[in-house]
């Protein structure tokens, strides 16, 4: 069967609105002109005369519309002058029909929803630019296009809530970013969001409800195979499902926030560096936040409280739990739990005196709050990490004055934006969590030395003919190129930029942390991290065969036809005097 395109759906409703006024309109007109061209008129000359068709056309197109340019192009008889009446009367009744019609079928749901798909599918049908389909525009929908506009990067947004389209067409984005209310489940609206558009570099499924998630995903692997999907869900069995299919990557906003809590509290150096590469607000490189060891409190142990309770294990920290449905059993051996709602006698039971710090992490922000006061006046000293469940409860959560507030829609976002920015950069935090801290110390102290008090920007560079043509010139021609030779700034040889590179994906592998003097092969993908004018300067480098070989050699090769020619015929002189003076005597 085909396909029926948005103008098919325009067209229907329209014709089905406006097929009665239509035809009221066209009897009323014919039947006017003819009964005016059958209208005897004046007697000339002995003979009654008579209005041909075109008159009448034209006549009763101006009467119709009660414009009124007289008695055209002779005077009227009286019957023809009654006709006029009644064609006055009926024609202005038409036109208010018609006219009613048309007001109705503006204002009819289905025909602007057809409209908006209309306008969104042309749009994206014409768009030549990279772009994402954001399925999902709530909190953490919201806060991924926020970064996606920052970094230049355009998106198509599906949502089923209509106020959140609306709210979309206020925001100041830097690249435009079209959206439609529509099921973003249903296959023809995938389509219609460029599901299979040659530009769409990836889907992200962020609704609330993990069912819906798991479908949009199935559709989109059937609808395009090749489409990179990122789907948020909290089901294990929805997970277990999705990590099966290919080109599918799952986001648990609950284990990437326990992942974020265990390290403020155990590898604090980890927690501040991932904090700086996603730009959070007031973090300082290698200024890490100072969270005590010792016995915490767990305030809330539902799904997100789980995966915290968790990674808290994992890393050796005792664990106290509060939860008025938690039991020892659920939290395991060799766990303290208080069966109650976090209130000043649960937090007095599971030992606030001597606890370390306190993890407030329930579903509910007034609870959250609430518990925070109440940790205050039981022991100030406690280290307070605090879970924000609303975007909109931001100013209330700034005056609590918790030690770390960490937004699971916000931890969210910033995790998918770094699979679609830099996925390399997540795996060298992950990489990195799994080592000794010695080892990311060691490289906060690079990247303070290149960037300094610079924000970071983080870019991959890919070692192919379109984007780095000199290098793969090079290289094809067996020369050799090290990292820290392209890295070197050509105004200032010998001397580096200040930049870092952090990993290198080499056929499916990846290799971290790369020294100086790892030899490059084309195909290769390289993650920096520099300031920001440093992109400009290396693309110069992968893109003019002069200045990648004055980096790699330090000659500074002529650059034009008749100084190349002068160059090479000066070599071939000295070459020729060099061979004269070892030349043997007679």
């Amino acid at each position: 069967m085909a396909r029926t395109s948005d103008l098919d759906r325009v067209t229907m409703i329209v014709l089905r609105y406006m097929r009665r006024p239509l035809l009221a309109l066209l009897l009323v007109y014919s039947v006017g002109i003819m009964g005016m061209a059958l209208m005897p008129g004046r007697v000339v000359d002995g003979e009654t005369t008579y209005m041909s068709l075109f008159h009448a056309f034209y006549f009763f197109t101006y009467t119709a519309t009660t414009t009124g340019f007289g008695e055209l192009p002779n005077g009227f008889s009286e019957e023809q002058r009654l006709w006029t009446i009644f064609c006055l009367y009926t024609g202005v009744i038409a036109w208010f029909y018609a006219i009613g019609s048309l007001v109705r079928l503006v204002q009819n749901p289905h025909f602007i929803q057809a409209m908006d798909g209309f306008r969104f599918a042309r749009k994206v049908a014409h768009n030549v630019e990279p772009f994402v389909i954001l399925c999902g525009f709530g909190d953490t929908g919201s806060l991924l296009a926020r970064g996606l506009s920052d970094h230049w990067m355009r998106a198509v947004i599906l949502d089923s809530d209509p106020e959140r389209i609306k709210a979309l067409g206020v925001r100041d984005y830097r690249v435009a970013m079209p959206g439609l209310c529509a099921d973003a489940s249903a296959p023809k609206h995938l389509l219609a969001a460029g599901v299979e558009h040659s530009a769409c570099r990836a889907l992200i499924t962020l609704t609330n409800d993990d069912d819906v998630n798991l479908k949009i995903a199935v559709m989109a692997r059937h609808l395009n195979p090749r489409l990179r999907v990122i789907c948020r869900s909290t089901s294990a069995r929805h997970e277990a499902n999705l990590r099966a299919l290919d080109n599918v990557s799952v986001v648990d906003p609950f284990e990437v926030f326990a992942q974020l809590v265990s390290w403020a509290i155990a590898r604090p150096e980890l927690h501040n560096l991932n904090a700086w590469f996603v730009g959070a607000h007031g973090v300082k490189l290698g200024e890490p936040i100072q969270a005590p060891r010792g016995n915490w409190i767990l305030c809330g142990y539902g799904r997100m409280g789980h995966w915290i309770h968790r990674h808290l294990r994992l890393h050796g920290v005792g664990v106290r739990v509060i939860d008025p449905d938690v039991n020892a059993k659920v939290a395991g051996e060799g766990t303290v739990m208080v069966q109650a709602y976090a209130d000043h006698s649960a937090l007095v039971s599971a030992g606030i005196d001597d606890a370390a710090g306190v993890v407030v992490a329930t579903n509910r922000d007034a609870d959250n709050l609430s518990t925070l006061l109440s940790v205050t006046e039981l022991n100030s000293d406690a280290f307070r990490i605090v879970r924000q469940n609303s975007h909109e409860n931001q100013v209330a959560f700034d005056a609590a004055r918790a030690d770390l507030v960490l937004q699971h829609n916000l931890t969210t976002a910033r995790r998918i934006l770094k699979l679609l920015i830099s996925p390399l950069v997540q795996e060298l935090i992950d990489w990195l969590a799994e080592r000794e801290p010695a080892l990311t110390e060691d490289l906060v102290a690079r990247l303070q030395a290149a960037v300094g008090a610079e924000p970071p920007h983080l870019w991959s560079v890919r070692l192919v003919p379109g984007e780095a043509p000199a290098v793969t010139d090079y290289l094809d021609t067996d020369g050799v190129i090290t990292l820290g030779a392209l890295c070197r700034d050509a105004r200032r040889f010998p001397a580096g930029l200040p930049c870092e590179a952090l990993a290198i994906r080499r056929a499916g592998r990846s290799l971290m942390l790369p020294d100086e003097e790892c030899p490059l092969d084309a195909g290769d993908e390289i993650l920096f991290c520099g300031v920001q004018w440093v992109e400009q300067m290396l693309q110069a480098t992968l893109h003019n065969p002069y200045t990648l070989g004055y980096v790699v050699t330090g000659l500074d090769e002529p650059h034009g036809y008749v100084f190349a020619w002068l160059q090479d015929r000066l070599r071939r002189r000295r070459r020729d005097h060099q061979s004269n003076g070892r030349r043997p005597g007679p």
